[in-house]
């Protein structure tokens, strides 16, 4: 590592993207102690996130306000203010140009080169630092370190982690039963719908359905799931084992299989950093706590990337379709938690229409449902390609 590019002090220019401004901070080839925020007004809340997520780890924080984003002169002399004081101070900060509004970057890479202080912009799609000006590094990129875990980069864009979420191997029983269903998707799909209404209607105590009526394929698959220990059948009625084994038939074991697939794929992409299945997240929204669930979630190159699992039937119904609902939510999702450089998928063990294949399209959600899941592997590894 270049001595001329580390630095213990950087300036960052706090925007609605966090991750450009924290990955450099947390990156243990810069050895960063201490931050300087410039902030404007609209930004103080998410600078208090980024404030959450280094305190824990030792990086002290100050916030350097600015009243207007958009007043050039005014920008320049409250960054010339800052660089004088730390010039008294004996410290050499380095300006990370990457957030803030356009003006606010150019006024503060002009201050920096006047003071000839280390200059650096993130790279948005390849997780990787230019050096602007430092010696003889400057125009040279450096890599990032992928060091940011899902829960440091949810709180960074104002999202907590409720419980612990599951990074732990599934049994081996439940990936066999979910390797089934997967290979039998063409004659499961339909009474699995009524294995979901049946594990949704037993969320009580006694964790008991009554069966309606009754097919060969729905028999054929609580058979299946009675002989992996999921439920006991006693003629037109069903007792889930316990309540993990109902969230399991409820669309729990697609989470799983999916989980486990990523798991193995972590060979082939060395750069995925993070990986949990069920995390329970909440935003603060006014005076409301606002839940969500997010069902698989993991980083690649300090990217978010989001799963939404279904095993239910979507009825077309124009835009008020359940598929629309879902992937609106979904994109949502995707640009509260991740940001711009988010990636989102949809996993559906039953078909989708046209029109939801569509909208997935022109929302930029990538989609496996159906028969596709047979193939579902090389879906992923191109969901996380770079």
């Amino acid at each position: 590592m270049n001595t001329a590019a580390t630095t213990n002090t950087q300036v960052c220019l706090v925007s609605n993207q966090p991750i450009p401004n924290l990955t450099p901070l947390l990156d243990s080839s810069l050895e960063a102690r201490r931050v300087i925020l410039v902030v404007t007004p609209d930004m103080h809340e998410r600078a208090g996130w980024l404030e959450d997520v280094l305190r824990p780890r030792g990086i002290r924080s100050e916030l350097w306000p600015i009243d207007d984003a958009w007043d050039f002169d005014a920008i320049q002399s409250r960054i010339m203010e800052l660089l004088e004081r730390e010039t008294e101070a004996g410290t050499r900060p380095a300006l990370n140009a990457t957030g803030g509004t356009k003006l606010m970057s150019i006024a503060a890479y002009e201050a920096f080169r006047a003071y000839d202080l280390p200059i650096f912009y993130v790279h948005p799609e390849r997780d990787s630092i230019v050096w602007l000006q430092t010696g003889d590094s400057s125009g040279q990129p450096q890599e990032l370190e992928n060091r940011l875990r899902l829960e440091a980069f949810l709180q960074a864009h104002g999202a907590r982690v409720a419980h612990k979420p599951r990074r732990n191997l599934p049994a081996a029983g439940d990936l066999e039963l979910a390797e089934t269903l997967i290979q039998g998707q063409d004659r499961y799909s339909r009474p699995i719908g009524t294995l979901n209404w049946l594990a949704a209607s037993a969320d009580h105590p006694g964790l008991d359905a009554r069966l309606e009526h009754t097919t060969r394929e729905l028999d054929e698959l609580l058979d299946l799931f009675q002989q992996h220990g999921k439920l006991t059948r006693h003629g037109d009625s069903i007792t889930f084992s316990d309540e993990k084994a109902r969230f399991y038939a409820n669309g729990g074991w697609i989470e799983s299989h999916v989980y486990n697939q990523l798991r193995r794929l972590r060979g082939r992409r060395p750069r995925l950093q993070d990986l949990a299945c069920a995390l329970e997240v909440t935003r603060q929204q006014r005076d409301k706590t606002i839940p969500n669930e997010l069902d698989v979630a993991f980083l690649h190159d300090n990217r978010l990337h989001i799963i939404e699992c279904k095993t239910r039937r979507f009825r077309e119904n124009g835009e008020e379709s359940a598929g629309a609902e879902a992937l609106y939510k979904l994109d949502t999702l995707r640009d509260l938690m991740g940001g711009l450089q988010a990636r989102a998928m949809l996993i559906s063990y039953r078909d989708l229409s046209g029109h939801d294949r569509s909208r997935a399209a022109d929302l930029g959600i990538r989609v496996c449902a159906g028969s596709q899941l047979h193939h579902l592997r090389q879906h992923l590894l191109n969901f996380a390609a770079p």
